[in-house]
């Protein structure tokens, strides 16, 4: 089964055709609804009860002449389960529309949104709201043929972003015909274009059983190495002086031709024009997935549009250590016991590339968006990972909920033959076992997030392994005598001992299994109080299984009463621009107050 490509509209008002009164509308609801939900988890709101003991709440804005009534159930974790229809907006007594826009400036004092910060901010819930718009006027597939859907399918048929993050599909810099042609969702095949990087300005570095001519002879064909070469050679340059990377299209046409004209002009830069292959953005829009030959890496590029908080570029710095880094976690991963035992896989970044120009690199500082606008590196495929039968299927499908409000989690769990607590061990033994393994036994942590985990499933839609991803620029290794090589340096983070273990109440239990309870619980297969019993299960029985590492169990102690809530739209409110130093994890959270952990009950 393949999701239909929606043609490249050929008149300008063709590209809009998506947004319509009635789509915007339903978009508007459904991210108002989020935002009541999340900003009210992060503390931003405190929504006020309207029926004593009932489940009506309201909200008024900063000048308190508006207000949003809404009706929710309450979750472990301080989650709002917000039912989108039931929003409504009133002003002197009367239901006025509601507004996305006008509900963000109604409350821009409330949420801490400076004067520099609102605009821009406004826009990336515009674009939110018209990637939403897009997505409502794509043919409606259930959830239940989404299960069984192929791999590429199920990743672009996700019809929502990072569940925390209000404005999570920002894409500031995209035009309506480059989102057309690069949003994940659209589905639309794209050929990447390759550049000729001067070595004596480019680093390339590969792990350890990988090397420059092994990439290109995997990546390219010898027809396609020829005609680059004679490219080339016309222009009276050797194809041997130069590194060969792949390039975003919007990167080339939007920057690269503009920002580094002058190395172009030079010959430092060659453009060699489009690749033979078709590949698939991911959910992360800037890495890519070979759907012409699916064995092929994946390619992650350099794109320097602002989403999420970031501009969404690529380090030539980082790219250095990239290999080595994933040289030294695939070893970890391969020599411990219990890390087999569970099957988890880490798809490693086999190779990289990333040019220096000197110009940018003597004026900007360190981290600056301009360092960041030519880098490429290649990550291994799942599909060389797959036994027969198995499917891989990106973790972020199990908090994915159709139209109709059915869950793709709830119809493998009804699709696999097995009681759901069964299943959802399964589930937690190939994610949150590796997880609390690594952390324990390393100090190593993750950030695991939905778009990070390929979860590889059985026949019967069972998971049985986890496959972890981005793992050079996300991994952190948190201890100061973990004996790490010396290019692997780069990964040790300074945490204060007390904020180690919210790498695991923040990112699993806050980040995804908040969501993920509620969504088997609204969906009738499995209640909240079974799904914690059985994530305090599964953690028992490895605490079990390790009993050498018994005093780091108690240190830090997965059965607290409760941690601090880490708020990652506060981060984002803050500074869309660039919303953390990732050199600096623990400096960057943003903390406001305690979460009462699921957990603690059952210690």
């Amino acid at each position: 089964m393949t999701l239909p490509v929606t043609p490249q509209p050929t008149q300008p008002y063709e590209a809009v055709s998506h947004l319509t009164p009635e789509r915007w509308a339903q978009a508007t609801r459904l991210l108002i609804r989020k935002a009541l939900a999340e900003f009210s988890h992060e503390r931003l709101l405190r929504p006020a009860p309207l029926d004593e003991g009932g489940n009506r709440y309201a909200v008024r804005s900063d000048d308190g002449a508006t207000e949003y009534r809404f009706t929710a159930r309450r979750f472990a974790l301080d989650h709002w389960q917000v039912d989108p229809d039931s929003v409504t907006r009133h002003r002197a007594g009367a239901e006025i529309p509601l507004d996305a826009l006008a509900f963000i400036t109604e409350l821009r004092t409330t949420l801490g949104l400076g004067e520099e910060i609102l605009p821009v901010y406004l826009e990336e819930i515009s674009s939110t709201l018209a990637s939403t718009a897009y997505k409502l006027a794509a043919p409606s597939m259930t959830a239940t043929k989404l299960a069984a859907a192929a791999f590429q399918d199920i990743e672009s048929g996700m019809t929502e972003g990072h569940p925390c993050f209000v404005a999570n599909n920002g894409r500031l810099g995209f035009d309506i015909a480059e989102y057309r042609a690069y949003a994940p969702e659209t589905g639309s095949p794209v050929r990447l274009i390759w550049v000729a990087a001067r070595r004596d300005r480019a680093t390339f570095t590969a792990c350890a059983d990988f090397s420059y001519d092994k990439l290109l002879l995997s990546e390219l064909s010898a027809v396609t190495l020829r005609r680059f070469s004679a490219a080339m050679t016309e222009q009276g340059l050797d194809l041997d002086d130069y590194y060969l990377l792949p390039v975003h299209p919007w990167q080339w046409w939007n920057k690269l031709s503009v920002t580094f004209a002058a190395e172009v002009a030079q010959r430092n830069l060659v453009c060699l024009g489009h690749g033979d292959d078709e590949h698939l953005a991911q959910q992360s829009i800037r890495t890519f997935f070979n759907a012409t030959n699916p064995a092929k890496h994946y390619v992650k590029t350099a794109l320097s549009v602002l989403n999420m908080g970031f501009v969404r570029g690529l380090s030539a710095a980082y790219m250095e250590a990239t290999p080595a880094i994933n040289d030294w976690l695939a070893e970890l991963v391969a020599g411990d016991d219990i890390l087999r035992e569970t099957g988890l896989g880490v798809l490693r970044e086999r190779a990289a590339v990333g040019y220096h120009p000197a110009p940018y690199e003597a004026a900007a500082p360190k981290g600056s968006p301009y360092l960041k606008m030519l880098a490429a590196l290649w990550r291994e495929s799942p599909v060389p990972f797959l036994r027969e039968g198995e499917k891989p299927a990106t973790m972020a499908s199990l908090l994915h909920v159709d139209r109709d409000g059915n869950s793709l989690a709830a119809a493998l769990i009804r699709g696999s033959g097995l009681e759901p607590a069964e299943w959802l061990r399964a589930y937690l033994n190939a994610y949150l076992t590796p997880l609390l393994h690594c952390f324990y036994a390393y100090d190593l942590v993750f950030m695991p997030h939905g778009e990070n985990v390929i979860l590889v499933l059985d026949e019967h839609g069972v998971p049985r392994r986890a496959l972890f991803k981005d793992l050079a620029e996300e991994i952190a290794v948190m201890s100061e005598d973990a004996e790490l090589p010396p290019e692997v340096e780069r990964i040790r983070a300074d945490v204060p001992e007390d904020m180690k273990i919210l790498s695991l109440f923040t990112d699993v239990f806050d980040c995804f299994f908040r969501f993920l309870a509620p969504t088997l619980d609204a969906a009738g297969v499995l209640d909240e109080e079974a799904f914690w019993s059985t994530v305090a299960d599964v953690t028992k029985s490895y605490q079990k299984a390790t009993p050498h590492l018994a005093a780091r169990h108690t240190r830090y102690d997965l059965f607290a009463e409760e941690f601090p809530l880490s708020c990652l739209n506060r981060l984002q409110l803050r500074d869309n621009q660039q919303m953390v130093d990732l050199q600096d994890p623990a400096g960057a959270l943003h903390l406001s107050g305690t979460l009462g952990n699921p957990l603690a009950r059952y210690k």
